[in-house]
């Protein structure tokens, strides 16, 4: 059986590192992908329907690895990548400490051989299993990032907006502007791993002044 590891294949954008920023170009990639909002007066931790995505993403990603690794034929196994996510505001300015306006698209990054047809499969067992809002909106599609700065946070995510400011001041030194989304990737599950220690890479796409 053939071995696959996302993780190490993009190692430069999964574990930077946390003490410099850095410019990287984020190609085309697969991604399962579901949208939302956060309600009013919720938060990512206690949003229902963030949460639900996040089953369903997890749900799935599962479900593919195991189909592709019981294949009769070119039979492939890898690890489940990381939740991610994107952030917004429709309206007005987004600021990372306030999260009750927050859009976001919930995100889990796929191998190159996943289809269309082993997705609607997934879907469908996990719809029997367990039925959820969230499989509902679930989606694969191709998503490119292109040029982005990203540095590792390690800490708390309420201690975000310090690496956040450290990445703005970068980006102005050097001649670039924020573009497209807030994006977070979130290496540690803040069940298990104390908040000292917690690991998430913050990304954000750029263009260069003109």
């Amino acid at each position: 059986m053939k071995k696959l590891d996302l993780r190490k294949i993009w190692k430069h954008l999964y574990q930077p590192s946390a003490r410099k920023i850095q410019v990287v170009e984020v190609p085309e990639l697969s991604f399962l992908m579901v949208d939302g909002r956060i309600e009013k007066g919720r938060s990512p931790a206690d949003s229902k329907s963030f949460l639900e995505a996040v089953q369903a993403l997890f749900g799935v990603s599962y479900t593919l690895k195991f189909q592709s690794k019981l294949r009769k034929k070119n039979a492939i196994d890898y690890p489940v990548m990381a939740l991610e996510a994107l952030w917004w505001v429709e309206d007005g300015r987004f600021e990372i400490s306030k999260p009750d306006n927050w859009s976001w698209r919930a995100m889990m990054m796929q191998p190159e051989h996943i289809t269309t047809e082993m997705f609607a499969e997934a879907l469908d067992q996990l719809r029997h299993k367990k039925p959820s809002p969230g499989l509902e909106r679930l989606r694969l599609e191709r998503f490119i990032e292109g040029p982005c700065i990203q540095s590792m946070h390690i800490g708390p995510y309420s201690t975000e907006p310090a690496t956040v400011e450290r990445m703005h001041a970068f980006a102005e030194k050097n001649g670039y502007t924020l573009a497209n989304r807030h994006h977070e990737i979130y290496l540690s599950d803040p069940r298990r791993c104390p908040p000292a220690k917690m690991k998430t890479v913050l990304r954000h796409g750029v263009e260069k002044k003109v």
